[in-house]
């Protein structure tokens, strides 16, 4: 089983909403057997938290139904969980960052740990500003449309993502 981690900040917005979309690609693909996919966050300020309301709403609105929606509660990123994945895939070169010290002091692979947007073909070029130029807008402290713009960001690299797991799942 090929085992992916979502990470953003309180995972309760960013992350879980990519680990829905992604969950319900791969079941449209008929992958969910071959690929294990979850999210924590970096932070540890919304540890027990469900899904953010606004979150919630846009993914219901776009059509996804998984149980998450209901059931996500949000976790803090270990080491532990770092070193039993084999994609992590942040939200932000902040988060990044902070994965890849936190696997350095855990002795974990910290190549596993890529930006969630490089999986999106129409993201913006790394040589415009390779600092932030591929993260993933938090919409918390938006209106709803920031959530859809963040589901909107989050849907294009899926599409992406779900293709190479596709080669990953079957190599």
């Amino acid at each position: 089983m090929f085992k992916v981690m979502m990470v953003c900040t309180g995972n309760i917005c960013r992350s879980p909403m990519a680990e829905i979309v992604l969950r319900e690609k791969l079941r449209e693909k008929g992958l969910e057997g071959l690929v294990q996919v979850d999210s924590t966050g970096i932070s540890n300020e919304e540890v027990g938290n469900g899904l953010d309301r606004r979150a919630r709403k846009v993914l219901v609105e776009a059509g996804y139904g998984d149980a998450a929606l209901d059931t996500h509660t949000a976790r803090q990123l270990s080491g532990a969980m770092l070193a039993e994945r084999d994609l992590v895939l942040v939200m932000t070169a902040r988060h990044a960052s902070a994965a890849r010290r936190l696997a350095e002091r855990a002795g974990a692979d910290g190549g596993v740990i890529q930006m969630f947007r490089t999986f999106d073909p129409a993201a913006p070029s790394l040589d415009e500003n390779p600092e932030h130029v591929l993260d993933v807008d938090d919409p918390w402290y938006g209106g709803m449309r920031d959530f859809e713009v963040c589901l909107e960001q989050v849907e294009a690299a899926v599409a992406g993502l779900v293709e190479h797991l596709e080669r990953e799942a079957s190599a």
